[in-house]
């Protein structure tokens, strides 16, 4: 039973506090966030390192040790892309006439050089990894950067809570790329996919015979799992900003009225320094 609890159980706290951590930092002062910026580029060396040495041990300790190295891998790309340190050539809001393909192109261009950093790494991970008997490590980063760009998807396309208040200041420009008027087709297909591949894993962890092996696809399963029912908070009404208001530093409480894709909100209060939110009006517009 071990074998199956500790890992859920591992997950869940890891997930949470590395979560946190990233925030904390991203939120700091400048000073503070270069600090960050370089231990965290020093780790993410080591994660490499742990990834390339977990792969070939075959033991459940190779197996928390690959699905952490990813951890903290993926940590640091996410910490890159909040504090703005790599994100697109693209740095505006979306045009208040894009609609369509132009859309999509500019939301790409937004976020370019990130998912091409974050494509090289799963290349490099996979390279490190590779005809190894552990694949715990590669196995979480596959899943993290599938579900992040299923997420950036479903934003894309529509998801009426996806602007939350751990968006950074300097990244709000990104949320005018978002639909928040509607839900579409996507998102129940997206979701199927995922749970297709969910039901795989767990249907693996029960016909696997080593303990490593199982170990590795719970830490998977659990992780996915998560990342199933984050995509949910971003369509329902639930904020899961409040799992990390520890790490969120307080700021002044202001009101303004934010205009969405469906025109102009009524008025709430945030946490946040006032600053525009800018909108696509092509938002409104189906994709051609």
């Amino acid at each position: 039973m071990t074998l199956y609890v500790a890992p859920i159980l591992f997950v869940l706290f890891a997930w949470w506090f590395s979560t946190g951590v990233v925030l904390f930092a991203v939120r700091s002062p400048f000073a503070q966030r270069r600090i960050a910026m370089i231990a965290a580029s020093v780790a993410a060396g080591l994660c490499l390192v742990g990834l390339y040495v977990s792969a070939g041990m075959e033991t459940v300790h190779g197996a928390y040790l690959g699905f952490l190295s990813a951890l903290g891998l993926w940590a640091w790309h996410e910490l890159i892309f909040l504090t703005g340190t790599v994100t697109g050539p693209r740095r505006l809001p979306c045009p208040s006439d894009a609609s369509g393909f132009r859309r999509f192109q500019t939301a790409f261009l937004a976020v370019r050089d990130h998912e091409v950093a974050l494509a090289i790494t799963v290349l490099v991970v996979a390279a490190l990894t590779w005809n190894a008997p552990n694949q715990a490590g590669l196995w979480a980063f596959l899943v993290l950067w599938v579900m992040r760009l299923s997420a950036k998807l479903t934003v894309f396309f529509g998801a009426p809570n996806a602007i939350s208040q751990m968006t950074p200041d300097r990244l709000t420009y990104l949320t005018s790329y978002f639909r928040t008027d509607r839900t579409t087709p996507a998102f129940p297909a997206l979701i199927l996919m995922a749970v297709s591949v969910l039901v795989y894993l767990i249907t693996a962890v029960s016909s696997a015979s080593d303990a490593h092996t199982v170990v590795g696809l719970t830490l998977t399963a659990t992780f996915l799992a998560l990342a199933i029912v984050e995509h949910f908070f971003l369509v329902l009404p639930i904020s899961d900003a409040v799992l990390w208001r520890w790490a969120m530093p307080k700021r002044p409480v202001v009101a303004e009225i934010a205009p969405s894709a469906g025109g102009i909100e009524m008025l709430r209060t945030l946490q946040t320094r006032p600053r525009p939110v800018a909108t696509c009006r092509g938002a409104n517009h189906d994709i051609e």
